[in-house]
């Protein structure tokens, strides 16, 4: 599979059949679809723009970043749609038409909403392209108009970061009748939306009465891949330099979880621009929660999502290994989780307590060292164990990361004395 070439939607579309029926399943049982968003996007490194999360297809070590970007945006599109789809999908031809009119929606959005990237929908010979035709040239267009790939974090975040903002507006897109009223709704959405994030960024980079020279590149970089008219463009860089307080923002009324996930991690990751973190700053970010209605457990569970992408994905992640300590990221990021397992450490002891296979484990690890097959099984284990705080039901965990001595450390004190 080469997402260079033509007709790797096609064969996306194939090999991906099993995950594509596993999201309608997990839409029945999920208490918010835009969690479930939310947990498929947040380790793509798709709201973060980078695309190191790992791809279960053919020949995906080959591809480039633009490739892997190309295949995120796709699955994440088709995944927001079949999410937020209001009927059950029972059988492969159901499934099969929704995907169909997925593509159909995505063609019609891309059409009607980025008038850049307008496509026709027949050949130069008069034949009608398919949806599926239609959809990966606009794909194809999509990422090459606007994404940016470069060594440099913040270049690639604020470049191609803003492709989720495509997903969340597409979500509401497909809900509604595409007239020119509604299209021209959605392409003021799209415009006020990119300012908000201006807007947010400026507020988090004053928090600390100062612009760091980070900061003040982030600025410039964003306002390179924005594409706001020049009169937006100069208002940015007023706000930028003046400052704006936070009661000022005025954010979309927009309630959408998601959207409201994305503001807050946008600030916390231009925090992190010149890698320390203030109080001012943390003070800024617990404010900023309570803006936009979310409580400081919402901001632990984002620094928790945040740290642990970048220690999963460190290697890839050149320019925040100059800019970020790691082993302060790592000491910070396994005080939080043995917060988050010590709050649930009941739940934890009754998941070990009902897992035969964990327990004879444990149990052997007392008396005799584990070899290497024994110590992978009992990391899987201690793993899915810990996923089942809900905290962990939408944010991913690192699991190259949490390698079994890692686990015994965030683990809760006494932990397995407690187990029979």
């Amino acid at each position: 599979m080469n997402p260079g070439e033509t007709g790797w939607l096609k064969e996306y579309l194939d090999f991906r059949q099993e995950l594509l029926r596993d999201i309608t399943a997990d839409r029945k049982h999920s208490s918010h679809p835009e969690h479930s968003l939310y947990s498929i996007i947040q380790p793509s490194g798709l709201m973060y723009g980078q695309p190191v999360g790992s791809y279960d297809l053919p020949n995906s070590d080959d591809w480039n970043e633009k490739d892997r970007m190309k295949i995120l945006l796709a699955e994440s599109l088709i995944s927001s749609s079949l999410l937020f789809y209001d009927k059950p999908v029972k059988t492969p031809d159901e499934l099969s038409k929704v995907i169909i009119k997925t593509l159909e929606n995505i063609g019609n959005f891309y059409n009607n909403i980025f008038p850049e990237l307008a496509t026709p929908s027949k050949t130069l010979f008069g034949k009608r392209k398919t949806p599926l035709e239609l959809a990966e040239k606009i794909l194809n267009k999509r990422i090459d108009h606007t994404s940016k790939f470069d060594t440099n974090f913040w270049i690639q975040f604020f470049h191609n970061s803003l492709l989720f903002l495509d997903i969340f507006i597409f979500g509401q897109w497909i809900h509604t009748n595409a007239d020119r009223i509604v299209s021209d709704f959605f392409k003021y959405e799209r415009e006020e939306l990119r300012f908000s994030v201006i807007k947010i960024i400026a507020c988090a980079a004053h928090s600390n009465s100062k612009i760091e020279p980070e900061e003040r590149r982030l600025l410039e970089f964003f306002l390179q891949s924005t594409e706001l008219p020049h009169d937006k463009k100069r208002e940015a860089k007023k706000i930028f330099d003046e400052g704006i307080i936070l009661e000022e923002i005025n954010l979309p009324t927009n309630n959408s979880w998601i959207l409201k996930k994305y503001f807050l991690e946008i600030a916390i990751l231009t925090i992190w621009a010149d890698k320390l973190v203030e109080e001012s700053e943390l003070g800024f970010l617990k404010r900023l929660c309570t803006y936009l209605g979310f409580t400081e457990d919402d901001l632990e569970n984002s620094l928790l999502a945040i740290e642990g992408f970048v220690l999963e994905h460190w290697d890839k992640l050149n320019y925040l290994q100059n800019k970020q300590d790691y082993n302060q990221l790592r000491k910070q990021f396994i005080e939080r989780m043995r917060k988050a397992t010590g709050a649930n450490k009941n739940r934890l002891l009754n998941e070990v307590k009902e897992s035969r296979e964990l327990t004879d484990l444990l149990k052997k690890a007392r008396a005799h060292e584990l070899n290497e097959e024994e110590q992978e099984h009992m990391q899987e284990l201690l793993i899915a164990t810990i996923k089942t705080i809900p905290t962990f039901v939408i944010i991913s965990l690192p699991q190259r990361f949490l390698t079994l001595p890692i686990l015994m450390k965030i683990l809760p004190d006494n932990f397995f004395a407690e187990v029979a």
